[in-house]
């Protein structure tokens, strides 16, 4: 890489903060190449790179933020470039900052839409990391609310100018028409209603409907691009404070939906950068609950990933942060997050003792009980739909065979892609139990369900499967389920 020309001052603050954090220069230098890998920056810094910095010569391009973002996860606290003694810079692209304020997240997530939503390849491309899910979860955690989101009539003009015209809810999800002569545009400014929030919260159910039925992948851009063109002029606009809570709940739920559907895409790293921002939208909400939910979600996607240690740790932080006083299907959802992550892990104890909670967290629910419309989902079916997973992990087929069949007996056929994952954890059990013919006829069933969807994850369950199908080759079933599977092109 090429930098300008030494400063006369040596870089002291530089100094000083890799003292603190115990890097060598050679050590600075591979973690700074590391994380540029994450962003599709392919860096060739070493030890003399390290060295003409600290006498004062400044990188290029977004390399400054690079090194402060080293320095964040090192440390546990977020630092800029300008604390670390280098110029201002190009921001790298990461989407992983808690923002310190609601205008500053709002400035992060609108970036994350517009750039999604110009549908950059490189965006999809960038890579999970788990040391990126310490510092915005303990700021959620430990991070004071809020005390003003209103916004004034008169709305700052967006960075990267774009044209202000919204098009309607249908237009998202449907082929552009033009808009009507004489209908108003809204302008910069333009004063939020309670029916713009019921129209997102509309438009969310929407895109949670299609995605349960279709996966993530057939509706994805559609809802990023409603984000951009409708939730941020919306943000950016004017409202009262009580609007404005209600106006970032409702934004936090369409960008954990955005990375929900681009996890399911496995566009991993993109997603948890939704995630991350829909928790800081959350915050600016002041709904702690969804807060956790979206912690929960995250969890999720680290034990997909096979990070259960991190997993684990955010289902208990997500537990933290709500405490005893969330409704009783909550406190259930929050404790299978955990058993899940335990699962995964092996730990069958730790595992075993989240289920008994969470069975017991269900059961102290009563009907009437006021429970967030984020969590109606989670009822017997899904807990049992849990216990099969928990059961799978830790190799006890025989209940998790039980388990899985009583899922799929209560599901809704709405659900169609959380069937076929069970479908496909029944037919593990199964394979396990020694019952190859049954196994292979779920599994033929599954894999027919997962062609008919864009779902990256419903495609690597039936992969799972047929890793395990391996050692049985050559068996009959095997080889007709092969034939099956090989008709659905």
């Amino acid at each position: 890489m090429t930098d300008r020309p030494a400063q006369r001052t040596p870089n002291r603050q530089l100094a000083a903060l890799i003292a603190e954090a115990g890097f060598s220069n050679a050590g600075l230098a591979r973690r700074v190449d590391q994380l540029g890998l994450e962003h599709g920056l392919d860096l060739r810094y070493d030890k003399t790179s390290v060295t003409r910095w600290l006498r004062g010569q400044q990188p290029r391009g977004t390399t400054p933020a690079l090194i402060a973002e080293v320095f964040t996860r090192r440390l546990g606290r977020r630092l800029t470039a300008q604390d670390l003694g280098l110029d201002a810079c190009a921001p790298v692209y990461a989407g992983l900052e808690f923002a310190a304020t609601p205008e500053e997240a709002v400035d992060i997530v609108s970036g994350l839409w517009r750039k999604d939503s110009g549908s950059h390849a490189e965006l999809r491309k960038i890579a999970f990391t788990p040391a990126g899910l310490v510092v915005p979860s303990r700021d959620w955690l430990i991070g004071k609310a809020d005390d003003r989101v209103a916004r004034d009539p008169v709305a700052r003009v967006p960075a990267q100018g774009r044209p202000a015209a919204v098009r309607s809810r249908l237009e998202a999800v449907t082929a552009p028409a033009a808009r009507p002569r004489g209908q108003a545009e809204r302008a910069p400014g333009h004063r939020v209603t309670g029916g713009d929030i019921a129209a997102l919260r509309s438009v969310a159910e929407l895109f949670r409907t299609l995605d349960d039925a279709y996966g993530g992948g057939h509706a994805r851009q559609a809802l990023v691009r409603y984000l951009e063109h409708e939730c941020e002029p919306l943000l950016r606009g004017a409202y009262d404070e009580q609007t404005g809570r209600r106006l970032f709940a409702a934004s936090a739920d369409l960008t954990r939906l955005a990375g929900w559907t681009s996890y399911d895409i496995a566009a991993h790293g993109l997603a948890q950068r939704y995630y991350v921002q829909a928790l800081r939208l959350a915050q600016a909400a002041g709904d702690r609950s969804y807060g956790s939910y979206v912690l929960v979600t995250m969890s999720r996607q680290a034990v997909y990933l096979g990070h259960g240690r991190e997993a684990v740790q955010l289902a208990r932080v997500a537990q933290q942060g709500v405490g005893t006083a969330a409704p009783p299907v909550v406190q259930a959802l929050l404790h299978a997050a955990e058993a899940r992550a335990h699962g995964v892990l092996g730990e069958v104890r730790a595992c075993t003792g989240a289920l008994v909670r969470a069975e017991r967290a269900l059961e102290a629910a009563r009907p009437g009980d006021e429970v967030p419309y984020w969590a109606r989902f989670f009822d017997e079916a899904q807990l049992a739909d849990e216990f099969g997973h928990c059961h799978r992990d830790l190799q006890q087929f025989r209940a998790a065979a039980q388990h899985a069949e009583r899922s799929l007996q209560l599901r809704a056929p709405a659900y169609a892609r959380s069937r076929l994952f069970c479908r496909v954890v029944l037919a593990t059990a199964r394979l396990g139990l020694g019952e190859l013919d049954q196994a292979c006829v779920l599994a033929a069933e599954a894999a027919g369900q997962a062609a008919q969807m864009r779902s990256a994850r419903a495609v690597e369950y039936v992969r799972d499967f047929e890793r395990r199908l391996e050692p049985y080759r050559d068996a009959a079933p095997v080889r007709g389920y092969r034939e099956k599977v090989a008709a659905l092109g």
